[in-house]
């Protein structure tokens, strides 16, 4: 109980003395939540994109796509040659057939496009293959499913092959080197919070040199003296983690505006969402123990010695 009531004691001078400059506080309160907004914001963005990553289909998906010319004879002498050179490599692939009418129907259906298709006079789509390739989803296959794209170009009446999930591993890709710089800006800004922390716990001991000498006079330890420092700290810290929450928050309200304008266009719905509250909790955690850090360096840098 006495440790206990050591720190509510430590807590209550932290905030007396943040009481009697709090102008001083909340500058440093507004400078340090600017360099967590940042983050913050990234990372709040990545973790509504990662679900969306997550759940596309990294699947390799060939489309073969016969010339417009070639005859339903050649198309279907093609998708033998398909299921055979799946066949000598050893791979179970799926092919789905295509004829041109099918896709000329579906063309004509979802893209609302019937009447200007209808005056062309004739379906200028040609007959399509599809190759699923199951099992094909790391890097490491990656190669080989180009080889069996390049066998199939050289098939007679072949006129464009196609591999429809390149994209995909794009995004994903892009989603790591993403994360890899979030991460790179959070250690260089967590860096500015230590810095800021440190200069303010620096001035706030010099201002109160006095009053610590007496302390050590009447016997305090060096833990009773460094406390109070520490929880201002981190309670700039965690005050700091607050305000670039509310800063990402609003930010994100005419935001989302302008993404579910751009989402309605592919008949989507996605917005940004809040993070949650675990993440939340994690986040004024983070900001609170940056405080921490930078304090606890500035009071050994500064009291240590003097001890």
């Amino acid at each position: 109980m006495n440790w206990l009531r050591q720190h509510f004691a430590a807590i209550a001078d932290a905030l007396r003395h943040l009481l009697r400059s709090p102008g001083n506080f909340v500058l440093n309160v507004l400078v340090v939540s600017i360099a967590l907004a940042l983050p913050f914001a990234g990372l709040s963005a990545l973790e509504n994109v990662r679900p969306i990553s997550d759940q596309m289909s990294v699947e390799p998906e060939i489309s073969i796509f016969m010339k417009p010319e070639a005859s339903r004879d050649a198309a279907l002498v093609v998708g033998k040659t398909i299921n055979q050179v799946l066949k000598d490599g050893n791979t179970n692939g799926k092919v789905e057939f295509i004829p041109r009418e099918k896709a000329f129907d579906a063309l004509k259906s979802k893209t609302g496009l019937a009447d200007v298709l209808n005056t062309l006079g004739s379906n200028p789509l040609p007959d399509s293959f599809v190759v699923r390739l199951p099992g094909f989803e790391n890097a490491m296959n990656a190669g080989r499913v180009d080889d069996i794209a390049q066998q199939l170009k050289k098939q007679a009446g072949v006129d464009t092959v196609q591999i429809d999930s390149e994209w995909v591993k794009r995004l994903a890709a892009l989603l790591r080197i993403l994360r890899l710089v979030l991460l790179f800006l959070g250690i260089t800004l967590g860096a500015v919070v230590v810095a800021v922390v440190f200069n303010t716990i620096r001035l706030q001991v010099m201002t109160q040199r006095d009053e610590i000498e007496v302390s050590r006079l009447f016997g305090a330890t060096n833990s009773f003296i460094y406390r109070p420092f520490y929880y201002t700290g981190a309670l700039l810290g965690g005050c700091a983690g607050l305000v670039a929450l509310g800063l990402v928050v609003a930010a994100q309200q005419p935001l989302n505006a302008a993404i579910l304008d751009f989402a309605h266009l592919y008949a989507s719905e996605f917005q940004l969402a809040l993070p949650s509250p675990m993440a939340i909790a994690l986040l004024l955690a983070v900001s609170a123990l940056l405080g921490l850090f930078g304090a606890m360096l500035s009071v050994h840098r500064q009291l240590a010695r003097k001890a």
